[in-house]
């Protein structure tokens, strides 16, 4: 009870107003950036701390993009879309903003962080032709073939 009592006046705070505006300026902000850069997005933006990503138009999966950022270190959630036929390959990713927002980023630097999701997605590309396979199975052992995956 006591936790729940601390929370609540934490969120009724300015301060926590102040950031949860900013989580939404943030999303906002990176949805409008990757439409500029001719990205299909959900809902064409988004009014929430999310972005919803379709990746069909690349003829990727979530999957695979999801696979490719873990091994560039980069935390995103694949996610079907409207108009998939299984959520075993979902056609789209979905981006939070809150993480990065508590660590003090900014608009500018979401617009960084969106060029290196879309650099993500040039990889993913990539390795999805060198693999010549759709199968999940088959794609992941080129991952850390392509020579901009950090070996780890």
């Amino acid at each position: 009870m006591g936790a729940l009592c601390v929370q609540l006046k934490e969120v009724a705070s300015q301060e926590f107003k102040n950031y949860a505006q900013q989580v939404i300026d943030n999303a906002r902000h990176s949805a409008k950036y990757l439409q500029e850069k001719g990205e299909k997005l959900i809902t064409d933006g988004t009014d929430t701390h999310m972005i919803m990503w379709d990746l069909r138009p690349h003829g990727l999966t979530g999957s695979k993009v999801e696979k490719v950022m873990d091994a560039l270190h980069i935390t995103i959630n694949k996610n079907s879309i409207v108009g998939d036929k299984s959520a075993a390959t979902p056609g789209g990713i979905r981006l939070g903003t809150p993480a990065m927002t508590t660590r003090g980023c900014t608009p500018a630097d979401f617009e960084k962080i969106c060029d290196f999701c879309i650099k993500a997605i040039e990889i993913t590309k990539r390795v999805q032709e060198k693999c010549g396979s759709k199968m999940m199975e088959d794609f992941v052992p080129f991952i850390a073939l392509d020579e901009e995956v950090p070996i780890v």
